[in-house]
C-alpha cells in the first residue's frame, strides 16, 4: 500500500534540503567568489586593500563551495608543453667531470695526465697520456656507476663507459634515459603545478599527455604570454667560480669552462667553471627584500647540505669572485669577502619589486629540470566565455520550460510533482558539484541539458505504468503502488547502462569529455533519487491529504 516510514520521509527531505543549501552560494556568485579569495589571502598573512570587509561579503555559517568555471566558461589561458628531456640528458654529463676527474687524478701516476675534450652534449670525452692505459681509466671511471632505479631498468647502470683510441667516453645508458625522462616530466609536472598554486589561480588544468608534454589550461588569468611567464622560466639556479670576465663571447674558455653574458651589462661576459658548487636544489627559501641601497633583491637560504657546501667553499676562496648564475645569464658576480657559514645570501641586480617577487616565487617552487618548448598556446577571453554562459543558460531554460509544460499537459497533477522533482534534481546537481569541488564546462552544460531531458524518463515510465493499473479496474491506492514497483526494474536498468557509459567516458577521456561525463553521471544519480523517492513522497502525500476515489494521470 501506499506507506512511507516518518524516518524515510524525514531522509529523503534533508537530502533535498542538504543539496539545495550547498548548490544555494552558485545564486550568488560573485559574492562568495571575493570572500573566498579574500579568505584566502588572509590566511596566507596578507591584509589591507579591504580583505577584511571582502571577508564577511558571506557568512561563515553558510557553505561558500562553488562551482569552479572552466577554460571556455571563465577564458584564460591554454598551453601544450613539450619537456626538453635532452637538456637534462647533458646537465647528468657535465656534472660527473668533477668526480671523474678527481678519481682519474689520484691514479696519474698509472694513467698519466688527463684532459677533457670537447664532445656532443650528451658524452663526456676524457683524454689520457698514456693510450696504453686507456682500459683501466675505463675501469677506473666504470665504478662510479650506479643501478638505474625504475622498475623497466631494474639490474641495469645508469652509465656506459668505453674507450676510443686514448679517450674515455662517458654517457648515460638508455635504461637511465627512459628513467630520467619519466622523472624529468614528472618533476616538471610538479613543478609548474607548484608556480601556478603560488599565483594563486583558480582550479588550473595541469596534465601529462604523451611521453613528454604536458598540458597547461589556468581558467581567469590574462593571456597565455602571462602564463608563459609564470612556468616558461627555467628558473635554474646555479653558483660557480669565476675564471676571469671580458667582454669577447667567441673566446676559448678552456675545457671544462664556459662563457656567460651579464644579466645586468652589456657586451659583458664571464668565463666560469662548467661544474656548479651548488644549485637551487638545495635551496630551502627565497623572499622578496632589499638590499643595503634600497634597491629590490632577492634573499635566500640553503638546506643543510647547500649551506654546508657553499661555506667551505667561501671559506677556501677569500678574495676570489663568485658568480650567481640564472637560466644561463650571470646575474651578478661578487667578490667574496669572508667565510659565509649560515647558508644565507642574497641576489642584487637591475629588479624591479615586481620582478624580485616573481623571481622569489620561481625560486621556492623550484627549478623546471628543463626547458619548455610551447608547441600550442591559446588565450580565450572572458567575453568569449560569458558568451558560452549566457548560450548555455539559455539552453537550459529553453529544455526546462518545454519538459515543465510537457509535463503537466501529459500527466495533469501528477507532471506537476515531476516538474517540482525536475526544479530539485537541477538544485541537487549543483549541490554535488559544488561539494566535490567539480569544473563546469561547456560540455557540462551539455550535460545538465541532456539531463533535464532524462530526469522525467523515469516519472514518465511510473505514470504510463500507473494508467495500464488504472486500466485494469484497481483502485487508485493500488495502481499508484504497483506503478512505481513494477517501473522500478526498467528505472534502474536503464539507468545503470547510462551511468556506466558516463564512467568510461571519465575513465578515458580528458578535459571536455571528462566534463560531460562528470555532470551526466551526477545526473542519474540525482534523477532516479528524485523520480524513485522526492515524486513518490509527494503524490503519498497528495494522496493522504486528498483520500481521492478516482484519479487521472
Amino acid at each position: 500500500m501506499l506507506q512511507i516510514d516518518l524516518w524515510k520521509r524525514v531522509l529523503i527531505w534533508a537530502v533535498c534540503a542538504f543539496g539545495l543549501l550547498m548548490a544555494m552560494p552558485n545564486a550568488f556568485y560573485e559574492r562568495v567568489e571575493a570572500r573566498n579569495d579574500a579568505v584566502a589571502a588572509l590566511e596566507l598573512g596578507h591584509a589591507g586593500n579591504g580583505l577584511e570587509a571582502q571577508a564577511g561579503m558571506w557568512p561563515a555559517w553558510l557553505p561558500s563551495g562553488l562551482v569552479n568555471l572552466g577554460l571556455d566558461l571563465r577564458g584564460g589561458a591554454h598551453l601544450l608543453a613539450e619537456v626538453q628531456v635532452g637538456d637534462v640528458y647533458e646537465a647528468r654529463v657535465k656534472a660527473l667531470w668533477p668526480e671523474v676527474r678527481n678519481l682519474l687524478r689520484d691514479e696519474r701516476a698509472t694513467i698519466g695526465t688527463i684532459r677533457l675534450q670537447p664532445s656532443q652534449g650528451d658524452q663526456l670525452r676524457v683524454k689520457v697520456s698514456k693510450p696504453e692505459q686507456v682500459g683501466a681509466a675505463a675501469t677506473l671511471v666504470r665504478g662510479l656507476a650506479r643501478p638505474v632505479v625504475s622498475l623497466t631498468g631494474a639490474g641495469q647502470s645508469d652509465l656506459v663507459v668505453t674507450t676510443e683510441g686514448d679517450m674515455v667516453v662517458v654517457e648515460l645508458s638508455e635504461a637511465e634515459k627512459l628513467a630520467t625522462d619519466e622523472r624529468t616530466v614528472q618533476q616538471a609536472l610538479e613543478i609548474i603545478r607548484r608556480r601556478i598554486d603560488e599565483v594563486g589561480t583558480r582550479e588550473p588544468t595541469i596534465q601529462r599527455q604523451g611521453a613528454d608534454r604536458i598540458l597547461i589550461q589556468v581558467p581567469g588569468i590574462g593571456s597565455a604570454a602571462e602564463l608563459k611567464e609564470i612556468i616558461g622560466t627555467t628558473a635554474q639556479l646555479t653558483f660557480h667560480p669565476v675564471i676571469g670576465r671580458g667582454s669577447n663571447a667567441g673566446a676559448n674558455p678552456g675545457p671544462g669552462n664556459e662563457i656567460l653574458p651579464s644579466l645586468d651589462e652589456e657586451d659583458v661576459f664571464y668565463t666560469i667553471e662548467s661544474a656548479p658548487v651548488v644549485t637551487g636544489e638545495d635551496l630551502v627559501d627565497a623572499q622578496p627584500s632589499f638590499d643595503q641601497n634600497n634597491t629590490p633583491a632577492v634573499s635566500f637560504r640553503f638546506n643543510p647540505t647547500g649551506a654546508r657546501k657553499f661555506g667551505n667553499y667561501t671559506a677556501e676562496n677569500i678574495g676570489s669572485p663568485f658568480a650567481i648564475v640564472l637560466d644561463g645569464e650571470v646575474v651578478s658576480a661578487p667578490v667574496i669577502q669572508s667565510h659565509i657559514p649560515g647558508g644565507s645570501g642574497i641576489i642584487t641586480g637591475r629588479f624591479t619589486v615586481e620582478e624580485s617577487t616573481n623571481l622569489a616565487v620561481l625560486l621556492r617552487a623550484g627549478a623546471l629540470p628543463a626547458g619548455l618548448d610551447f608547441l600550442e598556446e591559446r588565450t580565450i577571453g572572458p567575453e568569449l566565455g560569458q558568451d558560452s554562459i549566457d548560450a548555455g543558460r539559455i539552453a537550459c531554460v529553453v529544455a526546462f520550460v518545454a519538459v515543465l509544460v510537457f509535463m503537466v499537459l501529459s500527466y495533469g497533477t501528477f507532471g506537476l510533482f515531476a516538474n517540482i522533482a525536475l526544479i530539485l534534481n537541477v538544485g541537487l546537481i549543483f549541490g554535488l558539484l559544488s561539494t566535490i569541488g567539480a569544473t563546469l564546462t561547456l560540455p557540462g552544460i551539455a550535460g545538465i541539458v541532456l539531463t533535464i531531458g532524462m530526469a522525467v524518463d523515469a516519472n514518465v515510465l511510473v505514470f504510463e505504468r500507473i494508467r495500464e493499473e488504472l486500466k485494469s479496474a484497481k483502485g487508485p491506492a493500488r495502481a499508484i503502488d504497483l506503478g512505481y514497483e513494477k517501473a522500478l526494474s526498467a528505472i534502474l536498468d536503464a539507468n545503470i547502462t547510462t551511468f556506466i557509459t558516463a564512467v568510461i567516458l571519465f575513465a578515458v577521456g580528458s578535459g571536455p569529455v571528462r566534463g560531460f561525463a562528470i555532470t551526466l553521471g551526477l545526473g542519474i544519480l540525482t534523477s532516479v533519487f528524485t523520480a524513485i523517492f522526492v515524486t513518490r513522497l509527494m503524490i503519498v502525500i497528495w494522496f493522504e491529504r486528498r483520500r481521492p476515489k478516482t484519479i487521472e494521470v
